[in-house]
């Protein structure tokens, strides 16, 4: 019986997940899903391509978050659309959540949506959101094993950002062997190198994003 419950929960899902992806293709929207741990940089990759497009591109923003709209906030300085989902301690955002969402955002004014996933590296892959792209994020802080250890999001993701890259020179980071467990999980993947901090890569990211719309 369990396990026929978890099966209903995961088709609901889709069904909304597909919901959303029409939505989205019928207003012309890219949307991208940031998926990492907590603190590998997510909200200042969103906030370094808002500071790079804006004026070209018209961009919104859904933050998950647990319990607080600090994300939010730091968002709506930047004076872009911008959208809270708390899930009151959940792990994960699903479709519904992001349903509920684009009624409060006006999507059809937006060229490009990003959803901030709440930080997990598990239970957020799990959950299609209805997507256009799948971003994976990893801060150098967090060590080089990371695709080793979860692989199941570098196996769905389109493109892997390797942010904090100023911080490697004070860590014990193998990129040869990061880059390597990457490629053997998705051979095709690009892999963006960023540190929002200084700015170094920043420019790639944004142009990864553009060829995208």
């Amino acid at each position: 019986m369990e396990i026929k419950v978890v099966k209903r929960i995961m088709e609901a899902n889709e069904q909304h997940a597909e919901v959303v992806r029409r939505r989205l293709r019928e207003s012309g929207v890219v949307a991208l899903n940031l998926i990492s741990a907590p603190g590998s940089g997510k909200t200042s990759l969103i906030e370094a391509a808002i500071r790079e497009l804006k004026g070209r591109v018209r961009i919104g923003v859904i933050e998950g978050d647990p319990d607080t709209t600090r994300d939010a906030e730091r968002i709506a300085r930047l004076d872009v659309p911008v959208v809270q989902i708390n899930t009151e301690g959940g792990c994960h955002l699903e479709a519904t959540m992001v349903l509920r969402a684009l009624e409060e955002i006006e999507v059809d004014n937006l060229q490009l949506l990003f959803i901030e996933n709440v930080g997990n590296l598990v239970c957020p892959v799990v959950f299609d959101l209805g997507e256009t792209y799948r971003v994976a994020v990893v801060s150098a802080a967090e060590g080089h094993d990371k695709p080793a250890k979860y692989p199941a999001l570098f196996r769905t993701a389109q493109v892997t950002v390797l942010n904090k890259i100023d911080l490697m020179p004070y860590l014990d980071f193998d990129e040869e062997q990061f880059t390597a467990d990457v490629r053997r999980l998705n051979p095709e993947i690009p892999i963006l190198r960023v540190s929002c901090r200084t700015g170094e890569g920043v420019s790639e990211w944004t142009e990864w994003l553009l060829q995208r719309l």
